[in-house]
């Protein structure tokens, strides 16, 4: 009898786990939709020719809300990684942070 609530306590904390892990790419999917939303309407007034800094500033907000999407997404990979994995993940992020102010500062 043990045995059988030692096996139920596992698949419930697994089914937990896929839950959480569902919802994790439910909302990355729907980020997704939305990005994709922001940018097919940045091109539309890229096409109808409003103002590029508008356009520009909607591709902005698109990119980093990629960015922040797929920089949790990371962590959660590495958190429980070692040392060099984290030291890689900061490295990484800065390089894409200096990777877009720096085109902007230069303008």
């Amino acid at each position: 009898m043990a045995k059988s609530t030692k096996t139920k306590k596992t698949s419930s904390s697994s089914s937990s786990k896929s839950s959480s892990v569902w919802s994790l790419n439910k909302i990355s999917m729907y980020t997704l939709v939305a990005v994709a939303l922001l940018y097919v309407v940045s091109l539309i007034l890229s096409c109808v020719d409003v103002q590029f800094v508008i356009v520009q500033a909607m591709q902005a907000v698109a990119t980093a809300i990629m960015i922040v999407i797929v920089s949790i997404l990371a962590w959660r990979y590495v958190r429980n990684k070692q040392m060099v994995w984290k030291v890689l993940y900061v490295l990484c992020l800065l390089l894409v942070i200096v990777g877009i102010i720096i085109p902007m500062v230069v303008r």
